[in-house]
């Protein structure tokens, strides 16, 4: 096992990423947030978007979990394989991309995608899955890594209220690599439990990072 994967082992990872219309949409921004969550004792980060990620990899040396969302429909986290290369080259230490069976922009496969990162690059490869099929089929394709990131995402699943702890838990008994839990991880009791269902470390973002979603908690039940 890599070290960079024994590094988050059994920890969190901060999301650290803000939605393009937002005040907080700054490379600068961004870097600070990585900044402070990593004094907080996060153990990695995950960063969105190439300018992000190479000031956040200049600033910390944490391992670093990195994608590139291109577009809103369909397969939009790091896309294409020109998109994963470039988040590699950019700093990350693990490339995060779509890791369910719809076509890709490039017409290339996953397995396709997974084994070019690997051999041009030498880096990890994270698949964000929705299904318990998608994420043994993405450890089939070679991706050292499997999110539970898109459950509740793609057009046929449902969103809960919180984690889907049930699909942390299927795979983690499935699969002989880790499973990383991501998605609506709302509370510390939340993460908790997603480590106990077998989640090989936890992804927190909005929760943490994300103040605007945050405030619209606590404004709509004072209101």
């Amino acid at each position: 096992m890599s070290d960079v994967l024994q590094a988050i082992r059994g920890r969190l990872v901060v999301s650290c990423q803000a939605y393009p219309s937002e005040p907080m949409n700054t490379p600068s921004t961004m870097r600070a947030v990585a900044l402070a969550v990593v004094d907080g004792g996060a153990a990695g980060l995950r960063v969105q978007g190439i300018e992000d990620i190479t000031a956040i990899r200049a600033a910390v040396a944490l391992p670093l979990i990195g994608l590139w969302k291109d577009g809103h429909h369909g397969v939009f986290i790091t896309p294409t394989l020109d998109h994963a290369l470039a988040v590699a080259e950019a700093g990350a230490d693990i490339v995060a991309l779509d890791g369910t069976q719809r076509p890709r922009p490039d017409g290339r496969t996953l397995a396709e995608t997974v084994a070019a990162v690997h051999d041009r690059t030498g880096k990890l490869v994270m698949a964000d899955c929705s299904t318990y099929d998608e994420g043994l089929a993405a450890a089939d394709a070679g991706a050292d890594v499997v999110g539970t990131t898109l459950s509740g995402y793609t057009p046929y699943t449902t969103k809960g209220d919180g984690p889907d702890l049930d699909l942390v838990a299927r795979l983690a008994e499935a699969l002989d690599r880790p499973v990383l839990a991501e998605g609506r991880v709302h509370t510390p009791d939340q993460a908790a439990q997603a480590v106990a269902a077998g989640a090989w470390s936890v992804v927190v973002g909005t929760a943490i990072t994300h103040p605007t979603t945050i405030t619209r908690w606590f404004a709509e039940l004072v209101n």
